[in-house]
């Protein structure tokens, strides 16, 4: 089984390519989604990380709306804003983090194999940051232009742009992550545009699997 590593930075468009790939039947491993289920009510990492950041947790309840620990769950925009202002918990939050997301990836790539997948998909914002990228055959970097990405989050997240721009700083530089890409997915122009970089992508990997066939008989 070969491993595609899907990354790039936050509004760049990595959720529209990702849902692509799926519809296309690729099995896809959504680290955003494994985080935000870990974070949500009763999520492993919502107590160590409430202890760490005690302003984002939300306290569950139980029917009889009396408080109740085991159903808590964590803001995620306090957990923004008390990054913003102290961008040294994000190595804190990355520990207590990055073992979780890890495993369920494990699991995910395992499930993939057993099933007898050709090319498996991760969808990983930290991709090069942890390394992930080693464990990859190839991997795509989807990317758009700063103003437009700037906008994207300050929309969708309902921010100044200042704030938005201060988001992207904390993360690795784009052109770094395209410099280590084998694949770069534009999505700065059309969704059409998008889609016929998509299907390009596609095209490849299926391309390897029949070579791969073809040397093995």
């Amino acid at each position: 089984m070969k491993i595609l590593g899907l990354t790039g930075g936050i509004g760049m468009g990595k959720t529209t390519v990702a849902r692509m790939l799926k519809q296309a039947g690729f099995p896809v491993f959504d680290s955003d989604a494994e985080v935000h289920r870990l974070q949500g009510p009763g999520g492993e990492a919502v107590q160590a990380v409430g202890h760490l950041i005690p302003s984002a947790l939300i306290p569950g309840t139980d029917p009889g709306l009396r408080k109740h620990p085991s159903g808590a769950s964590l803001s995620r925009t306090a957990l923004r804003q008390a990054i913003m202002a102290d961008p040294s918990l994000i190595r804190s939050l990355e520990k207590i983090l990055h073992p979780m997301v890890f495993a369920a990836r494990d699991r995910f790539l395992r499930r993939c194999r057993y099933r007898g997948v050709h090319w498996a998909v991760i969808d990983v914002p930290l991709l090069f940051e942890t390394g992930t990228d080693r464990r990859c055959n190839r991997v795509a970097v989807v990317s758009a232009p700063h103003a437009t990405q700037v906008r994207r989050i300050a929309q969708r997240r309902s921010m100044s742009r200042t704030e938005a721009a201060r988001m992207i700083a904390l993360q690795m530089p784009d052109c770094e992550k395209r410099r280590r890409a084998d694949v770069v997915i534009r999505t700065g122009l059309s969704m059409a545009d998008t889609r016929a970089q998509v299907r390009a992508l596609i095209r490849q990997l299926r391309s390897d699997n029949t070579r791969e066939k073809e040397t093995q008989l």
